[in-house]
């Protein structure tokens, strides 16, 4: 590793680096809240063939994950590794979410074939800018705090950005279709990529990439998964992704149908998830401060703890207290908000330890193996929902039976909390503490000088 330069970034360049997480979530945060939806109300297939759709993509998609990191980790231009995809990208990405959201005239198992074409299409070309994205803030700065900081500010234009999704797409679908929600879906894609396109080239011009692997590095993209698979934090890490990721999924998936048939709100979820995403990035911003006192891997195992307590509490939640509601949900998005910044930052620190022992760095594929676990938990999520609503025999647009009202209102309660717990237990094998980063970047710094 190159000697750090700019240790401390400045408050442009890290608001630029965070801006792009905003743009992300305008993709991310409708496929993970709406898609699922908008296959069985509005595209027309069944939510078994839409759940097994999806799962099915996402394996896909996370497999690619690797290769696409190992492809950034060897791409080099005048403009660094990393930031090029975040002009390259976009506009493909655009014209597939487009796609994805179109509802074509064709039988039920043309659209399948459709959904499985244009979503693959869709997933892929997000990776292809997500991954690049994710490993730039690894090569910002070699302080962990500053890291910290970097992480922090992106999730807070990351939840913001999931804010403004959540709580102006049904609006949007509903003006810019005129009634008709095929057009009004295609359209507000169509809106959403062209500003997301806007802040993907603000982060490229802002930022620099100032950290690069040894001069003399030469290793295969197999070497590179060694390594990983020996990186005994970075291990940790992997399953705690995968299993963070069920448990928000299957919350924010569920959602929309627990207040369109078990609370019979539909509408209240234009408030439900940004009042989430708001608590989340309040979280969010306080965890440099945070960090500052408690060490990483035991804030985590706090918040988990404090997320699968009030998820259990929704469970006994009366479908007419709304109030409550509003209140368990204000109080899961504060304590999930720091887990992201912390998890990004976690990576970043687990490509320096890789680095430090075996004197080889691959920051990108550190990420993509990593988001690799994240989309393979997202799959799960959605596995497991399909499978609840067939085995209870979910209806669209119909009255749900009491039956599957109770196991709506599980996913939203004690099937997350579960896979919380489970992520608290997994951090007990991460072994990389304050005391040991600091040790770590001084060794690098020493072998360099």
């Amino acid at each position: 590793m190159k000697a750090i330069v700019n240790k401390h970034l400045t408050w442009r360049e890290k608001i630029s680096y965070g801006v792009a997480d905003m743009g992300f979530n305008f993709y991310w945060t409708n496929i993970a809240t709406f898609l699922l939806i908008y296959y069985t109300d509005t595209f027309g297939i069944s939510a078994a063939a839409a759940a097994s759709m999806m799962f099915t993509i996402k394996l896909i998609n996370a497999f690619t994950d690797p290769m696409i990191g190992a492809m950034a980790d060897r791409t080099s231009t005048r403009w660094g590794k990393f930031r090029p995809y975040l002009i390259w990208v976009p506009l493909p990405l655009a014209g597939a979410a487009f796609l994805t959201y179109t509802t074509p005239d064709l039988s039920e198992g043309g659209k399948i074939i459709w959904a499985y074409g244009t979503y693959l299409f869709m997933m892929v070309c997000y990776t292809c800018i997500n991954i690049p994205y994710n490993a730039l803030s690894g090569v910002l700065s070699a302080d962990p705090q500053e890291r910290s900081t970097v992480n922090g500010l992106r999730f807070i234009c990351a939840f913001a950005g999931g804010t403004l999704v959540t709580a102006a797409t049904p609006w949007l679908v509903h003006q810019l279709g005129g009634g008709n929600d095929k057009l009004g879906w295609q359209l507000t894609m169509l809106a959403w990529s062209a500003l997301a396109f806007v802040l993907f080239v603000l982060t490229f011009l802002n930022t620099r990439e100032r950290i690069t692997p040894p001069a003399e590095q030469k290793t295969n993209v197999w070497q590179d998964v060694r390594d990983l698979s020996q990186n005994r934090p970075w291990v940790a890490l992997f399953f705690l992704a995968l299993i963070i990721m069920i448990t928000i999924t299957l919350r924010t998936s569920s959602a929309a149908y627990y207040f369109k048939y078990v609370v019979e709100r539909p509408d209240l979820m234009a408030g439900f998830v940004p009042a989430y995403m708001l608590a989340a990035a309040a979280g969010a911003s306080l965890t440099p401060l945070m960090t500052r006192f408690i060490d990483k891997r035991k804030l985590m195992m706090i918040l988990m703890t404090i997320t699968a307590l009030l998820s259990s509490a929704f469970f006994f939640v009366p479908k007419d207290q709304i109030a409550l509601m509003f209140v368990l949900q204000v109080g899961m998005g504060l304590a999930l908000g720091p887990k992201s910044p912390l998890a990004f930052s976690m990576y970043a620190d687990t490509a320096d330890y890789n680095e430090w022992r075996t004197g080889r760095r691959a920051t990108a594929m550190t990420f993509a193996a990593a988001t690799f676990s994240q989309k393979l938990g997202t799959a799960v999520a959605v596995a497991v929902i399909g499978a609840i609503f067939t085995k209870l025999g979910y209806v669209a647009n119909a009255a749900q039976s009491a039956v599957s009202q109770a196991g709506i209102v599980w996913l939203m309660s004690f099937i997350p909390a579960a896979f919380a717990l489970l992520a608290v237990a997994v951090m007990f094998s991460y072994n990389l503490d304050n005391h040991k980063l600091l040790q770590i970047q001084s060794d690098l710094e020493a072998r360099k000088s």
